[in-house]
């Protein structure tokens, strides 16, 4: 018998996103008389949400039809697309492949939309909880009945101190989780019913993203540019965006596919640097940096999709790897996942099912498959390199994705070469204008963490990192985390890895990259707290 306070829903959803809270909405558009009720681990919603962002209305077209006059923080239509590829000192523009035009698109801020999302579903009667992270699944016979909060209030060896609270366990009738890429809880839902069974394993990429305050004679509103090449190697994945929103701000950053495999790149440190190309520099000087932020993405796309249903719920959003790579979004696939397992789960409730077993048949007919089915191949197409792969994708392009063939993806924890047969890599020292360390960029994240309590960042083996990481690839947790989290220091003469998990912004880079190293929730309302991210 738990000591735990319980509190009884009809729907209990995991994640406060576009997903999550599309889901809620869609619930409670077909069923006002259900009860939902929406846990999120942020401070508040939108909290924890980042992204570049430019949103394809449609899904919040079928979901919201009078967004406009609802308000919606859509303000800023894209107008021109910039494609380049750098080298080293200079820049070619190429045309703008057809999935990354952005023609009836929008530049947001993905966490004023989920702030707006919430409003719309709160009035409509859904109940959410920010600053609660969902520690534990509820289950009653193999079945998810709900989840459960962490408790508050313990110590670094997990005592209770004063102020300890008991979590709440949330029960409902189903459950759905969205807890975006890499859920931790997800990933146990993926092991416990082996989900993942027929699906290729899932890829990642890195996002690293600033806000900027540029001078008003250098911004264009509503101009998004990317870029390929510099300062990346051939063989790496990866490129930049650059978007003028409202009031000469600028949303910057960089993506990098976490197959990479030298083991001395940082992406935090790729990104500072390409801040410094004279195509890039001249737009952020005189600017201010107001933001910083991280965040891993799903890359797998059509071949990593997992089964999206299990006894008592459903995964739904970038927690099942929705995201259009080629076209650089997954807020609407995310969304339209929601509102289609929302539908399944109250023709479930109807008609007394105790699955949601019309869910993966509607996103099978759905739109989402059908547009990731057709870039399938474009994304593992550059696992041969960045001409291999911009061939392939051309001719993927002229072919409407019907080429009789589908490339796999590999798993990016296996990809990293040793150090002895890697060149090091000499990033430039941070001038404090342009370029930023680690930890000054973490303080604009508002990253906040409570440092007596017990350490979120877990490892399988403790001697792992020094016997393995370190002697064998240099150290690489070191380079990969985009908030200076891990660090080796000396003890009593000897090396050891230090884990400064207050800084972690959340991202998921570690517990991709690196096998040995689980990711687990802290306290609720504990990482960053972005403004307009």
């Amino acid at each position: 018998m738990s000591d735990r306070e319980s509190m009884i829903f009809d729907v209990v959803i995991v994640g406060a996103g576009p997903a999550g809270l599309s889901a809620a909405i869609k619930i409670k558009q077909l069923s006002a008389d259900t009860s939902v009720c929406i846990v999120e681990k942020g401070a508040e919603v939108g909290a924890h949400i980042l992204s570049g962002a430019v949103l394809d209305p449609k899904a919040l077209n079928e979901l919201i039809p009078d967004w406009k006059e609802k308000g919606a923080p859509l303000n800023i239509p894209a107008k021109k697309d910039n494609f380049l590829i750098l080298s080293e000192k200079s820049g070619i523009k190429l045309p703008t492949p057809p999935q990354m035009k952005n023609h009836g698109n929008y530049i947001v801020s993905l966490g004023n939309l989920c702030r707006w999302l919430a409003e719309q579903a709160m009035e409509l009667g859904v109940e959410i909880y920010p600053g609660f992270a969902a520690s534990e699944i509820l289950y009653e016979n193999d079945r998810v009945v709900g989840i459960a909060t962490s408790d508050m209030g313990l110590d670094k060896d997990g005592k209770p101190k004063d102020s300890h609270q008991r979590g709440v366990e949330l029960k409902g009738e189903f459950t759905l989780f969205a807890e975006g890429c890499r859920g931790s809880l997800t990933e146990t839902l993926f092991e416990k019913f082996d989900l993942r069974k027929d699906a290729d394993p899932q890829t990642y990429g890195i996002g690293i993203k600033e806000l900027w305050e540029i001078a008003p004679e250098k911004h264009n509103e509503g101009s998004i540019t990317h870029t390929i090449g510099w300062p990346l190697d051939k063989k790496t994945y990866g490129g930049s965006f650059i978007y003028h929103m409202e009031n000469n701000q600028i949303s910057i950053g960089f993506v990098i596919g976490l197959d990479y495999q030298n083991p001395y790149l940082s992406p935090y440190e790729e990104f500072q640097r390409f801040k410094l190309h004279p195509k890039i520099k001249p737009l952020l000087e005189v600017g201010k940096r107001i933001s910083y932020g991280a965040r891993a993405l799903n890359e797998g796309g059509f071949q990593s999709i997992p089964e999206v249903i299990f006894p008592g719920g459903a995964i739904i959003g970038c927690g099942a790897g929705f995201l259009n790579v080629p076209k650089i979004k997954g807020t609407h696939t995310a969304m339209k996942s929601g509102m289609l397992a929302a539908e399944s789960l109250i023709t479930a409730i109807a008609d007394n099912k105790d699955s949601l077993e019309t869910y993966p048949t509607a996103l099978k007919k759905s739109w989402i498959y059908k547009e990731l089915r057709k870039v399938r191949n474009i994304r593992p197409s550059f696992h041969g390199g960045l001409i291999r792969g911009l061939i392939h994708s051309a001719i993927s392009t002229i072919l409407c994705g019907l080429e009789p063939w589908t490339f796999k993806n590999h798993r990016d924890d296996n990809c990293l070469k040793k150090a002895a047969d890697c060149q090091k890599i000499e990033y430039p020292k941070p001038d404090g204008q342009i370029t930023f360390d680690k930890l000054t960029s973490v303080q604009l994240s508002n990253t906040n963490h409570a440092e007596d309590q017990p350490c979120h960042l877990t490892l399988h083996d403790a001697s792992v990192p020094i016997t393995v990481n370190l002697a064998e690839y240099d150290g690489p947790e070191q380079r990969f985390c985009p908030a200076g989290v891990y660090e080796f220091v000396e003890d009593a003469s000897q090396k050891k890895l230090q884990s400064n998990s207050q800084n972690c912004v959340h991202c998921k880079t570690c517990d991709i990259k690196d096998p040995n190293i689980k990711w687990i929730t802290p306290e609720g309302a504990g990482g960053p707290r972005y403004p307009g991210m």
